[in-house]
């Protein structure tokens, strides 16, 4: 990257195609806000490196130099490919509207990204986590309905394998108690009925109830507004620590055991794709991987010969 001594490069602000292409994504494809913040902060990294130059001056070479220079500060494979998805997606936008004549992000070749497992949860270590609340209720303080909303989410989240956003998007009609199902929008805004299981929805009610929630949002903070993504990471890491649990993990952890915990216990692969709002079977598969991983290691541990 580029020393403290590189000139700034402008706004994006000041770049009425870049301003464009996002209030296209916000509006137009309903891109969520952390991934327009992705998009935005990738074509601004590029632009620092390569301040001079208008869009439609760039070269081929110009986005090799770039990738060149992440290499060289030792960016991981997915920052690289994060930082080329929002430029391929950006000139992909100026190529449809004739701004530029053709998309150079296709001539660029990326490192593949490494293989790495989903990090999940074994089912004993499930269960302490989504006990830990009720724990900490009976010796604790702190507001009731609180306490039960953590045990509601965490049982939400093991239940139905819901990403974050999709958990803190919900609002109460969104919630089907009878038929046992909640409605999610996934990525791209495209909806999904999910089924919820009863101890999940026990939770839902008792927290309901406390917290006196009849509608708007499903899950809420002290001053009654939707709950935060950063509200949440720190809840379950809260809890991780006080059940003896690794820290590191993130709440896609308790998405990630739902997947593997079905599949583990014979649900076929296509019903879980459908569950988790997959729109590839590829990216549902990494989890026959993990699944394959633990029958090798149960096999190399028991069999006599193995």
């Amino acid at each position: 990257m580029k020393n403290s001594s590189t000139p700034a490069s402008p706004s994006l602000s000041s770049d009425p195609w870049t301003e464009e292409f996002l209030d296209y994504l916000a509006t137009g494809r309903l891109y969520s806000p952390q991934t327009l913040r992705a998009y935005r902060q990738s074509l601004e990294h590029f632009r620092i490196f390569q301040p001079g130059s208008s869009w439609k001056e760039k070269t081929a070479d110009s986005f090799r130099s770039y990738l060149l220079e992440l290499m060289k500060a030792n960016a991981s494979r997915a920052t690289i490919r994060l930082r080329f998805a929002a430029l391929r997606s950006f000139f992909n936008y100026l190529t449809e509207r004739s701004y530029v004549p053709s998309n150079l992000l296709k001539q660029i070749s990326l490192p593949k990204l490494e293989k790495s497992l989903p990090h999940f949860l074994t089912i004993p270590q499930v269960t302490t986590l989504l006990e830990t609340p009720i724990q900490k209720e009976k010796t604790q303080q702190a507001p009731s309905w609180m306490k039960a909303r953590d045990m509601a989410i965490l049982e939400l989240f093991y239940s139905s394998g819901l990403r974050l956003s999709e958990l803190l998007g919900l609002n109460l009609n969104d919630l089907d108690a009878l038929g046992e199902t909640v409605r999610v929008m996934g990525k791209g805004s495209k909806e999904r009925i999910v089924p919820v299981g009863k101890i999940a929805l026990e939770a839902i009610s008792h927290y309901r109830h406390l917290a006196k929630i009849d509608q708007g949002p499903l899950f809420i903070n002290k001053s009654r507004k939707r709950l935060s993504t950063t509200a949440v990471w720190l809840m379950l890491k809260k809890y991780l620590r006080e059940a003896g649990l690794p820290t590191t993990l993130s709440p896609h952890a308790l998405r990630h055991s739902f997947a593997t915990h079905l599949l583990d216990r014979g649900a076929d692969l296509r019903s879980v794709q459908s569950l988790l709002g997959h729109a590839s079977l590829t990216t549902t598969q990494i989890y026959t991987h993990v699944t394959t991983e633990r029958l090798k290691a149960a096999y190399q541990t028991a069999h006599p010969r193995a």
